[in-house]
């Protein structure tokens, strides 16, 4: 029987390391920290930076969906690379240069005087941002024994959660009283501390055993990513997906990354093994990451607008507003480890996929004057199944991966939520503003015929549109908000029906309990490549 983890003769990384893993991860923290944090912040400043100068810049719904997906183009572009780059050249260095980069980027775009500078900016973010979310995960598996990697990523991704409470509130409090631009310049100190912390505390961590560099496949990776992704926003930007130039890109991109599969197969020294798809713990876990954030991010990236302009919040009292979601991500998250250990992964993924399914669908209660406490429930459940699903599958992914390449494991689980969350975004905002359209086309006609096309790209262009007429506008605003809400009931449907195929996926593929394993299964573990708690792993720190 192999010793006890937590013991000297049981442990992966030194003893110095051990003693302060629990500091090391909550400076970690930091970094998904900002990296969650100013996604939330800028849901909320929106609306803000869509008005005039000199409140705002004055974007447009188009040049503020970029200013969101420039971030996402390039973030999910970069991340393979980045994991890749961590496993080679140290996780610790790449993770410095990444939050030092965010945080450059964060003052360049809380000083942009255009919605063009600040959708480059905000690229440059997303490029700092892909160098850090890869590596702090892979930090953490090297820093914490296997029994305690599910406790470690369910604070980890507890945070997640922290975040998104802190993010709404700190944008609404910082417009209130600020320009809009000090929603990027909060960053800053929190990526100092960030930095000082990982300095002094957070040891560093490589493959011991790269192998030669495969430039051909990264090549493949990077524009492939960035092809499929750009197909995918440019989709839900145009609520067309049968356009040429979108059918051009996302063909392109799936052609790309067929080609990058088929090099990796045949490669002696490929950027990452494709036999780890043949996993069904690894394969099932990914699918139900991409799923879970296909349906929660579209959903998301509306709510802000039912909120504040169907229902007239304030961008403070928006952030209030999600809490509940937030709450039960910080409560449940840390706890998850422990209902998967008396029901397994299979049942606990399952049952927080259709809890997910059940609160989208639950939002087609919502209408112009239903009780708030009814949106507060359904955040709340919410985040209640999105803490059940997280964890254990992201556990998953990890675990099923030798520890060396953590990186690499980190990259992919990051690189499939954000092209999910992407897809999200536009195929679900591309089914909303298509609703939208459809519902507000008739009433119209009260605007002068050059004005109506782009009044009926959102609810809050037909709403700054019925404002510039004047008193004749104010015939307007029921039917916007009806059309946006009857809109909304569509898309949330078609949210939850994905989330149910979520479901499916994690019940039919996702491994179930475990027995307790036998010294001789230990061993093959580790023979295989996984790391256990009473082995040597050799990408330890």
């Amino acid at each position: 029987m192999s010793t006890p983890a937590g013991t000297p003769a049981a442990r992966t990384v030194s003893e110095a390391v051990h003693r302060r893993r629990w500091l090391i991860l909550s400076v970690l923290m930091f970094s998904l920290l900002i990296v969650v944090l100013d996604n939330s912040i800028l849901n909320v400043a929106m609306k803000t930076i869509a008005t005039p100068p000199p409140t705002g810049l004055g974007a447009t719904q188009s040049e503020l969906e970029w200013a969101i997906n420039a971030y996402t183009l390039v973030f999910a572009g970069i991340l393979f690379t980045a994991g890749l780059l961590g496993d080679r050249l140290g996780r610790k260095k790449v993770l410095l240069f990444g939050m030092a980069l965010f945080g450059i980027g964060s003052v360049l775009a809380a000083m942009s005087d255009s919605p063009v500078q600040l959708i480059a900016f905000r690229a440059l973010m997303g490029f700092g941002g892909a160098f850090v979310m890869p590596a702090t995960l892979a930090i953490l598996m090297n820093v914490f024994e296997r029994d305690e990697q599910p406790k470690a990523i369910g604070i980890w991704v507890g945070g997640v959660g922290l975040a998104i409470a802190i993010g709404p509130i700190t944008g609404g409090l910082l417009l209130e009283h600020f320009w809009w631009g000090s929603v990027f310049l909060v960053n800053v100190p929190i990526v100092a501390a960030g930095l000082l912390g990982m300095l002094l505390l957070v040891p560093d961590s490589r493959d011991p055993r790269p192998g030669r560099l495969d430039p051909f496949g990264v090549l493949l990776s990077v524009v492939g990513l960035v092809l499929l992704v750009y197909g995918i926003i440019k989709g839900g930007q145009l609520a067309d997906f049968a356009d040429r130039e979108v059918l051009g890109s996302i063909g392109a991109g799936l052609l790309v990354l067929l080609a990058f599969v088929l090099h990796e197969k045949r490669s002696d020294h490929p950027a990452i093994d494709i036999g780890y798809f043949r996993m069904p713990a690894f394969s099932a876990a990914i699918a139900a990451i991409a799923l879970v954030f296909f349906a929660l991010m579209g959903v998301t990236f509306f709510t802000v607008f039912y909120t504040q302009s169907v229902r007239g919040y304030t961008p403070l009292e928006t952030g209030v507003l999600i809490l509940p979601l937030a709450l039960a991500q910080m409560v449940f998250a840390p706890r998850a480890r422990l209902v998967v250990e008396r029901f397994g992964s299979r049942a606990v993924c399952t049952g927080g996929m259709l809890l997910v399914a059940v609160t989208l669908a639950g939002f087609v209660l919502l209408d112009q004057d239903t009780p708030i406490w009814v949106l507060e429930v359904l955040f709340f459940l919410q985040g209640a199944g999105m803490a059940h699903i997280m964890p254990p599958v992201t556990t998953s992914i990890m675990q099923s991966l030798p520890r060396e390449k953590a990186g690499s494991g980190s990259a992919l689980n990051n690189t499939f939520r954000q092209v999910g969350g992407a897809l999200g975004v536009a195929v679900l905002g591309s089914l909303l503003s298509t609703g939208y359209r459809d519902g507000i086309r008739d009433e119209l006609t009260v605007l002068p015929p050059g004005a109506r096309h782009d009044a009926g790209e959102s609810i809050e262009a037909t709403l700054a549109a019925a404002e510039r007429i004047g008193p004749a506008g104010k015939s307007l605003v029921q039917p916007a908000n009806e059309a946006f809400i009857h809109a909304m009931h569509v898309t949330v449907l078609f949210g939850a029906g994905v989330a149910v195929i979520g479901a499916l996926v994690v019940a039919l593929f996702m491994p179930g309990r475990r027995p307790a394993e036998s010294p001789d299964e230990e061993q093959q573990a580790v023979g295989a490549g996984v790391p256990q708690a009473g082995g040597r792993g050799s990408g330890g720190p």
